[in-house]
């Protein structure tokens, strides 16, 4: 059934299924993971396992119980459209409160995907803050969501406006710019394109100020190095596994001795284009169908008719050549990966983006018990967050996810999340 909104939370005890705690230890086999309000409170095997009678209890049985997905660059206001450039004129055409609708579906997308957290890289402020909060009070269904309203970029023009972002000519007006943010309410910042070492350092010291983390939109080496050395906190696309050749030598390094996080996001492109290539009955996934409107789905479908020929994929040729080097420069060297998709844009739809990107990662020699750390603990550490979020162990938020499979077998068993259960609430079921 579809995500919904928050129930009452109750007491809970999810029985039979094999855990994965996200600690990368041995799963736990035939287990039982006790809830009680929003926390876990005991997690054993069943066997151990006295379960009291005012406590719920969900089947899990066949299954395997993880902790719920982060997805660390996510863009509720797209829905997988061909192209920006007619996307944002047609919502706006739909009149107000269509970009907010836009946004509700794409976080109920993501939480029916079994991704309980999520980063929002770049959208309109208001209505960020709108659906970020209305989802943290339970009124509609999403992911707990991180919201960074506008990027800050030196490159104004078509798609800074179109996404609501904010042109800077100096490092002291993208200073200012982070403190209106911070003031505003976001929950990180995302320094976008054309942005010198000076612009990156400006961001990162007045987000940090403010106890904000930076992620940045970084391709080319100068810039990963100058966000390395400035201080970013996230180096996001960082290659994106083919838009240039791999990094050096010298830069992986210093990325790794750092520990500073990258967050791929490989398949969006690279991999998107040739899978649809070989399957485009995806374009027609009934799920997505289900989870917009009919308008939206048929006006979605418009604009992927001729697929190949969308601006948006204009240098994919290249970007193949070098894709499996650009995954593997990271995945073979100990780099701190997180995992995040650019979900929303061209035929890189929510209901599907994150377990496409762990595809790629494991079929690139990422071991699977690697990417669900990733996916989990990792994602809960780039956030700041692992005291409440990315392991399935007491204390923590009872953010789990049932999937149909063993992921550590077969990690398209991510594309089969069966049961959402984020702060003790179940959000979805079988």
């Amino acid at each position: 059934t579809e995500a919904r909104q928050s129930p009452a939370p109750t007491k809970l005890a999810l029985v039979g299924g094999m855990v994965l705690d996200g600690y990368e230890a041995p799963p736990i086999h035939n287990a039982a993971i006790l809830i009680d309000g929003e926390r876990i409170v005991k997690v054993a095997p069943a066997a151990e396992v006295t379960i009291p009678l005012d406590y719920t209890v969900v089947d899990t049985s066949g299954r395997t119980m993880m902790p719920g997905m982060i997805e660390l660059h996510a863009h509720l206001i797209l829905l997988g459209h061909g192209n920006y450039g007619e996307w944002f004129p047609w919502i706006a055409k739909q009149g107000p409160g269509t970009l907010t609708k836009v946004m509700e579906l794409a976080a109920r997308q993501l939480l029916n995907a079994g991704v309980t957290s999520a980063v929002d890289l770049g959208a309109p402020l208001k209505e960020s803050l709108d659906v970020r909060d209305r989802i943290a009070k339970g009124q509609i269904p999403g992911p707990r969501m991180s919201m960074s309203g506008p990027w800050i970029t030196r490159q104004g023009g078509g798609m800074t406006d179109q996404f609501g972002g904010i042109a800077v000519t100096s490092s002291a007006q993208a200073a200012a710019e982070v403190e209106k943010l911070a003031a505003a309410g976001v929950d990180v910042i995302k320094a976008h394109s054309g942005l010198t070492r000076e612009d990156y350092k400006a961001i990162a010291d007045t987000a940090h100020k403010h106890n904000i983390r930076v992620h940045a939109h970084v391709y080319a080496e100068e810039d990963v190095r100058n966000a390395l050395e400035m201080g970013i906190d996230v180096l996001s696309h960082a290659g994106s596994a083919g838009t240039a050749p791999p990094y050096s030598q010298a830069l992986i390094t210093d990325i790794v001795n750092a520990g500073r996080p990258v967050v791929i996001t490989a398949a969006h492109r690279a991999w998107v284009y040739p899978d649809t290539a070989a399957f485009p009955e995806r374009l027609q996934d009934p799920e997505i169908k289900k989870s917009t409107t009919p308008e939206i789905y048929a006006e979605i479908q418009r604009s992927l008719r001729n697929w190949r020929a969308l601006g948006y994929f204009q240098r994919t040729d290249r970007e193949m050549i070098f894709r499996e080097r650009g995954v593997k420069q990271f995945t073979e060297s100990g780099t701190v990966l997180g995992m995040g998709t650019d979900s929303g844009t061209p035929m890189n739809f929510h209901t599907e983006a994150l377990w496409r990107e762990a595809k790629v990662h494991v079929d690139m020699g990422y071991p699977a018990i690697k990417v669900i750390t990733a996916l989990t603990r990792t994602g809960a550490a780039i956030l700041g967050k692992t005291r409440d979020l990315g392991t399935i162990e007491p204390g923590k938020l009872a953010d789990i996810i049932v999937v149909n499979g063993n992921p550590l077998y077969d990690i398209t068993a991510l594309s089969h999340v069966e049961t959402v259960v984020k702060g003790g609430k179940v959000m979805k079921k079988p």
